[in-house]
């Protein structure tokens, strides 16, 4: 399961929107922001300027689920994209510093971005491929992992939504049979955000971008028994 593009424009807020920001001059200038150094964020959200309509439900989409989200025009409203200048660029690099991964917002858009390969380049080189292809699909494109024109995009993982009772596949648990009932039922109604190499090998995005790789379930049934003697023999 993907982001949907018509699904999140029908959700946007217009007071949400950079146009909205950029009517009424709310945007500051680079050189007057004051960035907090002990900020931390999940995701950083590389986008085209082109998918503004749908960027803030995508980030509140993300939020939902638990994790905290930058996006530059919203966090810092100072990235006035008429006006681009050099102390932008350094706080972009500062708060891709501050957060544990890239998900690439790839659209029939972002071809065209001077500044999405910017970021990804910068960011895998000091993040050791924290960075994931976030496809947003829409009624014409399904998503195909071929990057027509962006071939180097075929070099990372990407993310799906799933039921997050997924993220339990390949583990072991020590639980009584009646209580992982429950545990499961519980999950099966709740949706979980993966990392996949390929559509048998993924990984639960926390467990991501704290350092875990995509594995088949074979990889992770294995994985897990290993960890589980290791720790009977100590």
């Amino acid at each position: 399961m993907l982001f949907e593009y018509e699904f999140l424009k029908r959700e946007f807020k217009v007071n949400e929107s950079y146009d909205t920001l950029f009517e009424n001059k709310m945007f500051y200038d680079a050189k007057d922001l004051n960035i907090n150094e002990n900020d931390e964020f999940d995701i950083f959200l590389s986008h085209s300027y082109a998918d503004r309509n749908i960027i803030p439900q995508l980030k509140k989409a993300l939020e939902l689920m638990g994790y905290k989200v930058y996006v530059d025009w919203i966090n810092d409203r100072l990235l006035n994209r008429e006006n681009v200048t050099k102390e932008t660029a350094e706080i972009l690099q500062k708060r891709m510093k501050q957060s544990k991964s890239l998900f690439f917002a790839t659209s029939e858009n972002s071809p065209s971005s001077k500044w999405m390969p910017w970021e990804l380049g910068y960011f895998d080189g000091i993040k050791n491929k924290r960075v994931a292809i976030l496809p947003i699909k829409n009624q014409d494109n399904q998503f195909k992992n071929d990057f027509r024109g962006q071939e180097y995009l075929g070099l990372y993982y990407y993310v799906t939504l799933d039921n997050a009772a997924k993220s339990l596949i390949g583990k072991v648990y020590a639980m009584e049979p009646i209580y992982f009932k429950e545990f499961i039922k519980k999950l099966q109604n709740q949706t979980a955000m993966y990392i996949n190499k390929d559509k048998n090998s993924f990984v639960h995005f926390p467990d991501w971008i704290n350092g875990e790789e995509p594995l088949n379930v074979d990889q992770k049934m294995v994985m897990n028994l290993n960890i589980v003697e290791d720790k009977l023999n100590e």
